[in-house]
């Protein structure tokens, strides 16, 4: 049923879009740096990318301060083929979000830059003008909902989906620094879980939903079991487990030499989706997801990284394969 409702792969995603910083050459440690790479990034403006990269399209709904830096974001937008049709600038004191990331895995050091977060200035009004029926589906990472009023344009979004028939796709990705409370955090991210046909979350995201991290699994396979009809939870790795039919279905990861660790949920999610729009069977969509999740460890920035259709298939055709599960 969710491979139908995927079919033309045209998805709305809602949340940030942000602009990157990090050390050139890779390894430099933030501190040591004298020259620095720029690039989009955000956790939804990533997935986005990643999937106009896979021959999806893609409409980001967010808010940008309207200044340079959020300039920048919509001309990367528009660079990656994003359509911005939904993003608004919004004036005053708010800030499009900066994150300054090291390439490189030893100590690596990542800083992000929230205070009085444009993105956070997304409005139920904003919702309201957007035709859902145009899409095929609603995919929205946790963040979304760390304070007002986006929290209520985000649930008025799911509202509007659920109205028009559209699966609603959830990316946990619990950004503690994002939120007032880890108690707020917990209803909140369980209360949009609760709405959702997919979700995708590590296992310390369904542990912290769970109230602790060995209630993590078990957490995933009750959301299985009573609301979503796909579970993922992702172990880093170990690989994932995918919760589905009332299967579990474990699967590896491929091995790569990571030069830093972001990036990567955004890119398995983009695999995933693309995946299950051109009606590969969950498995391999979830291994496919895995696969681009390797591909932008691998490389310095995050949606520069994100691989297109023939980088993936190069990359599985010379990769000796997944892990065992």
């Amino acid at each position: 049923m969710l491979q139908d409702a995927l079919a033309t792969g045209n998805f709305l995603v809602i949340g940030r879009v942000g602009m990157d910083f990090f050390p050139d050459p890779p390894g430099t440690r933030t501190r040591d740096a004298t020259t620095m790479q720029v690039s989009m990034g955000g956790s939804a403006a990533n997935t986005a990318a990643g999937l106009v990269k896979l021959g999806c399209k893609a409409a980001l709904v967010t808010a940008v301060s309207d200044d340079a830096v959020g300039w920048y974001c919509e001309g990367q937008l528009d660079h990656y083929g994003v359509d911005r049709t939904h993003v608004k600038r919004v004036r005053g004191e708010y800030r499009t979000s900066l994150a300054v990331y090291e390439t490189r895995i030893e100590e690596h050091q990542s800083v992000i830059y929230r205070n009085n977060a444009a993105d956070f200035q997304m409005e139920v009004d904003d919702i309201e003008v957007i035709d859902f029926s145009a899409y095929d589906a609603v995919l929205t990472a946790g963040t979304v909902f760390a304070a007002e009023p986006s929290r209520a344009a985000a649930f008025r979004a799911f509202e509007k989906a659920q109205a028009a028939g559209l699966p609603i796709l959830f990316d946990i990705d619990y950004r503690p620094y994002s939120w007032p409370s880890v108690e707020e955090a917990a209803e909140v991210l369980t209360r949009a879980g609760d709405m959702a046909e997919v979700i995708v979350g590590n296992d310390e995201e369904f542990g912290f939903m769970a109230g602790h991290i060995n209630n993590g699994l078990a957490k995933a396979r009750a959301l299985a079991e009573t609301s979503a009809q796909i579970v993922i939870y992702k172990m880093g790795p170990d690989g994932a487990i995918t919760f589905a039919d009332g299967y579990e279905t474990r699967t590896g990861i491929y091995p790569v030499e990571a030069v830093k660790p972001t990036g990567a949920g955004d890119s398995f999610m983009a695999g995933l989706l693309a995946s299950l729009s051109e009606g590969r069977p969950l498995e391999e969509a979830v291994l496919r997801g895995s696969a681009c999740a390797s591909v932008v460890v691998a490389k310095p920035g995050c949606s520069p990284a994100m691989p297109d259709t023939n980088e993936l298939e190069a990359f599985l055709a010379a990769h000796p394969g997944p892990t065992q599960a």
